[in-house]
């Protein structure tokens, strides 16, 4: 069956794509998770994608649209995020669950360190204010779940009354952006562990209150 994308293509270019849009997408990915969303050039990224400058702007749209869908690529389906954190025993297990992935991805041994949402957009030029926008969004919805999450503990008595779910959930993810950074500057999986491990340790206990 013919995809929406291939009868795209089709009908700009009279044929479908001629080459793997995913692996293409995996490269563009990559590019833009090493280098930046603005220093990053169509030359570049029809380099390491193997394909032309027509055959991306038929696939992709445009290099705003390309980086957005590399984007989704890279923070994964929304919904499983969203699943994971309501899912888990406590707000406390989910915290841990973001830093520990967010520690693995970052120190990959097959990807550049650090984050791609937070690399990518690390210049905040007005050149790609609406770029970060979207990625501020991916955060900002992370941010909000677990918050919820954290207001559910706070109301069952797992966390004190006395917590903060919004200062909590924000220091999750403060302390997700300062892994990449320290990722980015060649710290190892171990010691981002152990910073993680650090914030999980001061985590309220409703015990000491």
């Amino acid at each position: 069956m013919e995809t929406d994308m291939e009868a795209s293509a089709r009908r700009k270019g009279g044929r479908p794509l001629s080459f793997d849009r995913d692996a293409a997408l995996e490269q563009a990915m990559l590019l833009f998770w090493r280098h930046g969303y603005e220093t990053t050039s169509i030359s570049d990224l029809t380099r390491a994608m193997g394909i032309t400058a027509p055959s991306l702007y038929t696939a992709f749209g445009d290099k705003r649209r390309l980086f957005l869908e590399a984007a989704c690529r890279y923070a994964g389906d929304p919904e499983a995020i969203r699943e994971a954190i309501d899912g888990a025993a406590t707000a406390r297990d989910a915290a841990a669950m973001l830093l520990t992935s967010a520690v693995v991805v970052f120190t990959g041994e097959a990807t550049p360190p650090g984050c791609l949402l937070a690399s990518a957009t690390a210049s905040g030029s007005a050149a790609s204010s609406d770029v970060q926008a979207v990625v501020a969004g991916y955060r900002r919805a992370i941010c909000d779940r677990l918050q919820a999450r954290i207001e559910r503990d706070v109301a069952n008595g797992t966390l004190p009354d006395q917590a903060d779910p919004t200062a909590l959930a924000t220091l999750v993810v403060t302390m997700v952006q300062g892994l990449s950074v320290m990722a980015r500057d060649g710290a190892s999986r171990a010691l981002l562990s152990g910073v993680a491990d650090a914030l999980l340790r001061a985590w309220p206990d409703p015990l000491l209150t």
